[in-house]
């Protein structure tokens, strides 16, 4: 969840430090700090809320070194304060953390009696009293006269043997102004170089350093990284020195930039044309065929003796993964079982040796999700993902790898990585369909041609983008939102709930239409604006029919069906014609009007649309 940057060089290290956060900040966070070497000094700067303010400190002071690290922190343990923005210290060490110490209460006791006086309410603190113990030949306090200083990465591995729980951890040593040290276990942590100069990077995610780095290792669980001038030293769990296996990165600049749209996710709305069209097309080949891409390590053999799949997600991702569930069951007759991660991990789930789990992450990070890849490997269950970014844990830790295509998504609301999820799952529910013998090829042509064709439509339907601009000053004010679907347009709603709720701070609902008479109706009323897709498809006539119903009770009807349909809008206070489109892809096109009415609504309420409150772009801890 929050952002941890590192670097050691000759460029100005308040410069690369602030750019780092900067790119860091779509994370979410709450308060921001840096500490930098220099010499035999450490400067230690930090603030509380945006990253300006504390940009306004460092232009103030001008700190100067060839060292430091810097964090954006997102509040555990503590309010966000500056005493409680990283970096932490305890006397000549200075380390920012990500993830949550699950002993925190019992060390921090054990500390407090040993005379360690803490400033914070933080579990990160600690860390930097245990580096600081262990520096000094493990005494306590009060007993410092009488030890010897420890080596750095001496007193490192005895802190790392103390802690429980989720940690990425940078350190440094007020006496050691050229060395650095970074290991973790759980939330991500690489270290990255410069080919054209010696300079070194430790960050939590790549997009910190795509302007500087040319290629990155991301460091594995119970592995250690020191960084000295000219000088890399990485560690494995068993303390054996290895070499670090380098990637080159694969975004650059300019994905990252706005391009003049007012907002990350706006830009990232309207490049879901372009990302659909790159998941999907490493699997259709040259001469019109729905395959797997051979790289992912997929194929037939593999899949023909499949009995059952398990696909396992949080958010967004798990309404991918629902769709996927109608699509896969409709085309291949193959049984799947769709499961939140928090909730799969802690249930015992029984998993034939013949099944498959599918796991799908953004960042390829999540905890959770994480936690469920490595419960089916344990019970030797073969495994397969489905990220956006490569070489992430999840995707080096899956058997097979199949990638969102989507580019570096930003905004904290997930916009493209949705579309692209359900482009590569739309093609794995035709490729299961093909392997079982359930996909002749005269259809097989049409799903092509409908995929390939997706993109204009998409473009057709970005035409809303106006609409819902002007639409929102008076869709604003509707106490509550009851988004409905049957089929695979159900996930669709709760996607759209979703997005209204993490964008808008509204409260709203994702609903089967076929369960208003279980209680929503209770709800509705004059100040409920209900939002129905209703494609022509074999279950119209029974979700029209739901619509009529919430007509009666009086709430406001947007409805989303295909072409012009006359029957939507007559019962309807304002109607959207989508293109026509299959049962496959139409729920790919109500996408787009769910994002946008979630934007718009947010917009107009005055709300940070990139970065909402409380939430972060990647969930690495429990």
């Amino acid at each position: 969840m929050c952002g941890i940057i590192g670097y050691l060089g000759d460029k100005k290290v308040s410069e690369v430090l602030l750019k780092g956060l900067k790119a860091l900040e779509y994370r979410g966070y709450d308060s921001a700090g840096v500490a930098i070497a220099n010499a035999d000094t450490v400067t230690r700067l930090r603030a509380p809320g945006k990253l300006v303010n504390l940009e306004k400190i460092v232009s103030e002071i001008k700190p100067l070194g060839r060292m430091g690290i810097g964090h954006t922190r997102w509040a555990t343990h503590g309010k966000a304060t500056e005493e409680n923005a990283h970096p932490h210290s305890s006397e000549n060490i200075y380390l920012v953390h990500n993830g949550i110490i699950e002993n925190y209460y019992e060390l921090k006791s054990s500390l407090k009696e040993e005379g360690f006086t803490f400033t914070s309410e933080t579990d990160s603190e600690l860390i930097a009293h245990l580096y600081c113990k262990f520096m000094n030949g493990g005494v306590s306090v009060n007993e410092r006269s009488k030890s010897k200083c420890s080596d750095f990465l001496e007193a490192t591995l005895k802190v790392k043997s103390m802690l429980k729980g989720a940690f990425a951890v940078l350190a440094i040593d007020k006496n050691q102004p050229d060395v650095m040290i970074g290991f973790k276990h759980g939330p991500p942590l690489l270290l990255a170089r410069s080919k054209t100069s010696d300079e070194y990077f430790f960050a939590s995610d790549a997009l910190a350093l795509i302007e500087d780095a040319d290629e990155v290792h991301y460091l594995n669980d119970g592995e250690i990284a020191v960084v000295e001038s000219k000088k890399i030293d990485l560690l494995n769990e068993k303390l054996e020195f290895i070499k670090p296996t380098w990637t080159k990165l694969s975004w650059n600049p300019e994905q990252v930039s706005k391009h003049g749209y007012e907002h990350f996710m706006l830009k990232e709305i309207y490049e879901q044309p372009i990302a659909f069209k790159n998941a999907i097309s490493p699997h259709i080949t040259d001469q019109q065929k729905i395959r797997i891409d051979p790289s992912s390590g997929l194929n037939s053999d593999i899949l023909k003796d499949v009995s059952r799949l398990f696909i396992v997600a949080c958010g967004t991702s798990y309404y991918a993964a629902l769709y996927a569930k109608y699509a896969i069951e409709k085309y291949s007759g193959i049984p799947v079982e769709v499961d939140i991660a928090s909730e799969f991990r802690y249930r015992e789930p029984c998993l034939p040796k013949d099944s498959l789990l599918m796991v799908l992450s953004q960042s390829g990070e999540t905890a959770d999700t994480l936690a469920a890849l490595r419960l089916a490997k344990d019970l030797d269950v073969k495994t397969i993902s489905l990220c956006n970014s490569k070489a992430s844990t999840i995707d080096r830790e899956s058997d097979y790898k199949l990638y969102m295509n989507s580019g570096p998504e930003i905004g904290v609301a997930s916009t493209k990585a949705f579309t692209s999820s359900l482009g590569v799952l739309s093609v794995l529910a035709l490729f299961l369909a093909k392997t079982v013998g359930r996909l002749d090829e005269k259809t097989e042509e049409g799903f092509i041609t409908s995929l390939l064709s997706l993109p204009s439509k998409m473009e057709a339907a970005l035409a809303y983008d106006t609409y819902f601009e002007k639409a929102s000053k008076s869709f604003r004010n509707f106490k509550g939102y009851l988004y409905m679907g049957r089929g695979s347009h159900y996930p669709i709603a709760l996607e759209g709930a979703l997005k209204m709720k993490e964008l808008a701070y509204k409260h709203a609902e994702g609903y089967a239409a076929g369960e208003m008479k279980h209680g929503p109706l209770a709800l509705i009323d004059e100040d409920m604006l209900i939002f129905m897709l209703c494609p022509s498809d074999f279950l119209y006539e029974k979700t029209l029919s739901n619509l009529e119903e919430a007509k009666a009770r009086g709430g406001y009807i947007v409805s989303v069906g295909t072409a012009d349909d006359e029957k939507l809008k007559e019962v309807s206070d304002q109607y959207l014609s989508l293109p026509e489109a299959d049962e496959l892809t139409t729920p790919m096109l109500e996408v787009l009007p769910v994002q946008l009415l979630a934007y718009h609504v947010s917009k107009a309420m005055g709300h940070d649309v990139d970065q909402p409150r409380n939430l972060a772009k990647s969930v690495t801890v429990e």
